[in-house]
């Protein structure tokens, strides 16, 4: 019975009504005047369903410009963070992208949608799982791995860009290494509590810039070059 409870919630989230789009139109008006521009991802924002990624509690709320609990204390960003993070990325069509930290899905979400080929890495097999199922009900064709993020994806490496969806306490040289020459990384970098959005660029083998922006708040990385476990 429990299942069948389960598989209804789900069912019930995958639904997108005129009510749903009507929200995505005026999140995205107000993503614009705070300084979104690119228009493709503008178009992504609009498209993909963030209520689709929400817990059952507070998908009434999926919609408002603000971070939301999911489960196994994690969160699904505030849609500007995905904005602002997304745009810092420059994305060009059919690039390869790692993201590190799937979470609910919803950025790898975005990102599909953007026409990327997305590589994605979640530490917390549960949630890994339920992004899979996501995504795949969705039909956005994401490579998930369950493992540790914070040493990348060697086997598909080198990436055109890579992204971080969690606060590191600094820049990790695996991923460093497995961005392509050329190639960006965004990052928040930092202190658990405060990090500054972080623009890494490639300019060849031993080469990096490296631009500290402005500041944010996530949820700590975990895995080897991650924040060690409290």
């Amino acid at each position: 019975m429990k299942v069948c409870r389960d598989l209804y919630r789900f069912a019930a989230r995958m639904i997108d009504t005129f009510k749903h789009k009507g929200q995505r139109e005026r999140l995205v008006q107000a993503l614009i005047q705070k300084g979104i521009t690119d228009d493709r991802l503008l178009k992504a924002l609009e498209t993909v369903p963030r209520h689709a990624f929400v817990e059952g509690a507070f998908s009434a709320q999926a919609y408002q410009d603000k971070a939301l609990p999911i489960k196994r204390g994690q969160t699904i960003s505030q849609p500007f963070t995905v904005a602002f993070q997304t745009q810092l990325l420059q994305l060009r069509s059919k690039m390869k992208v790692l993201e590190v930290g799937t979470g609910s899905g919803y950025q790898a979400a975005i990102l599909c949608e953007m026409g990327m080929r997305v590589f994605s890495v979640e530490y917390d097999k549960k949630l890994h799982e339920d992004a899979g199922e996501r995504l795949s009900d969705l039909q956005y064709a994401a490579h998930l791995l369950y493992g540790d993020g914070s040493q990348g994806w060697q086997k598909y490496q080198p990436y055109d860009r890579i992204l971080v969806t969690a606060a590191s306490p600094g820049i990790p040289e695996s991923l460093k290494q497995q961005l392509a020459i050329g190639g960006r990384m965004v990052i928040p970098v930092g202190t658990r509590s405060r990090q500054r959005m972080t623009v890494v660029k490639r300019i060849d083998r031993m080469e990096y810039e490296i631009e500290a922006l402005h500041a944010f708040q996530f949820v700590p990385l975990r895995g080897k070059f991650g924040f060690e476990e409290e």
